[in-house]
């Protein structure tokens, strides 16, 4: 059965969920942008995030948020979505030069009608973690540097919504890792990865059904998650689990490679 995409006012509290699933202790209000200096890896947690019309020339407004990101050390990068505001954003954004890059899918579902029924291997552990062991094992999986390990801990730690960290162990190695973030009836999943070895094996789609039961009994009613836009493969392991399309966003900077 073909999944079944949601109406636009549901899609538009995903958003809010994400955002605050996402939201990093380096953060402020700027004219009606939502500004995130986080120095890690995650774009969404460094980037704006233009949630309400404002005020000001979006030259000045422009000028200002590239001072602030310069002042901690990070590239300006603006977040697009169909949410951002005013209307025309993306396309004046365009015109003071800013590159289009990392397009992305925020996939979504009903809990009720997915296929939650893959099952964990019975010869591995499936145990929870805490947020701190979670971002060195992912950064580990990763192969990311320190500093994005620490800012991930950081916000993971300082998060409004709390972050489940769980990890699949076979004699001791880490085969895959997940986390669900969980805000009223709304689930989000993120930094699910599997370790190379241990690739096509089902892993993943059998982790986040153990994700998605575990929310659904606590009273979780909707799911969502981010897949890059030519993740092929993942988002193959997303649909049998049920998920369909919701929206897409992307960003935009000056110069996309060193964002």
């Amino acid at each position: 059965m073909t999944p079944r995409p949601l109406d636009t006012d549901r899609l538009s509290q995903i958003e809010d969920a994400g955002l605050n699933a996402s939201a990093p202790p380096q953060q402020l209000w700027m004219d009606g942008w939502l500004v995130r200096l986080s120095p890690g890896k995650a774009k969404r947690a460094r980037c704006v995030n233009a949630v309400a019309p404002g005020r000001l020339p979006l030259a000045d407004k422009l000028a200002r948020a590239a001072a602030t990101f310069r002042e901690a050390g990070l590239p300006l990068v603006v977040r697009i979505t169909p949410f951002s505001q005013p209307a025309g954003f993306d396309d004046a954004l365009a015109a003071h030069g800013l590159q289009r890059f990392d397009d992305t899918l925020v996939l979504a579902a009903d809990l009720a009608a997915m296929d939650l029924n893959a099952a964990l291997p019975a010869d591995a552990r499936f145990e929870p973690v805490s947020g701190e062991d979670y971002a060195a094992i992912v950064g580990a999986l990763r192969e990311s540097p320190p500093e994005q390990r620490r800012a991930h801990a950081e916000r993971l730690a300082a998060s409004p919504v709390p972050h489940r960290g769980w990890v699949l162990r076979r004699d001791g190695e880490v085969l895959a890792c997940g986390q669900s973030a969980r805000e009223a009836g709304f689930v989000g999943l993120y930094d699910i990865f599997t370790a190379a070895a241990a690739r096509n094996q089902g892993l993943s789609r059998a982790l986040c059904a153990a994700l998605l039961r575990q929310a659904a009994a606590e009273g979780a009613r909707t799911a969502y998650l981010q897949v890059d836009g030519d993740n092929v493969a993942a988002h193959a392991v997303y649909h049998r689990l049920g998920f369909a399309t919701g929206y897409a966003y992307h960003y935009r900077a000056a110069d996309p490679t060193l964002a």
